[in-house]
Order: C-alpha cells, then structure tokens, then sequence
C-alpha cells in the first residue's frame, strides 16, 4: 500500500529511495492509460533483459515502474 500523510503516519518529504517495479498483464494498455496523467520518467520501451516497461514519477516523487516479460506479450 502507498498512502500519503496521515495522522498515524505523518512525514514532510518522501523516505524511500528507489523504485516500485510492478509486473503487469498488459504493459502497453497500462501505458496508454497513465502517459498523459503522470510524470513520465521513460516511456514504454523493450530491454535487453527481456521487459516492455515504462515509468512514472507519483504524487510523492516515487518511480513506479510497470513491467510485461517479452516471451507474455
């Protein structure tokens, strides 16, 4: 869960660094979906490594990626 400041959780800037990487069924549906509604860190693109993905910056400065391994698409 990622949720924003609240009373039995406050903070004043974000604590993590890194990225959630999640796995999705269908990475180009998802794109099309959030490109023109997030901060785009990269679009969706294939990797050496054997991903179509794409990332996003989140209301709290956090990279979310979302990821489909080539061999599913």
């Amino acid at each position: 869960m990622i949720s924003l400041p609240n009373q039995h959780e406050p903070y004043d800037q974000s604590l993590f660094t890194g990225s959630f990487y999640f796995r999705v069924d269908d990475a180009n549906a998802l794109w099309l979906q959030l490109k023109d509604k997030a901060t785009v860190v990269y679009p969706i693109e294939e990797f050496d490594y054997g991903m179509r993905e794409f990332a996003i910056r989140d209301i709290n400065g956090y990279i979310l990626q979302f990821g489909r391994e080539l061999a599913c698409s």
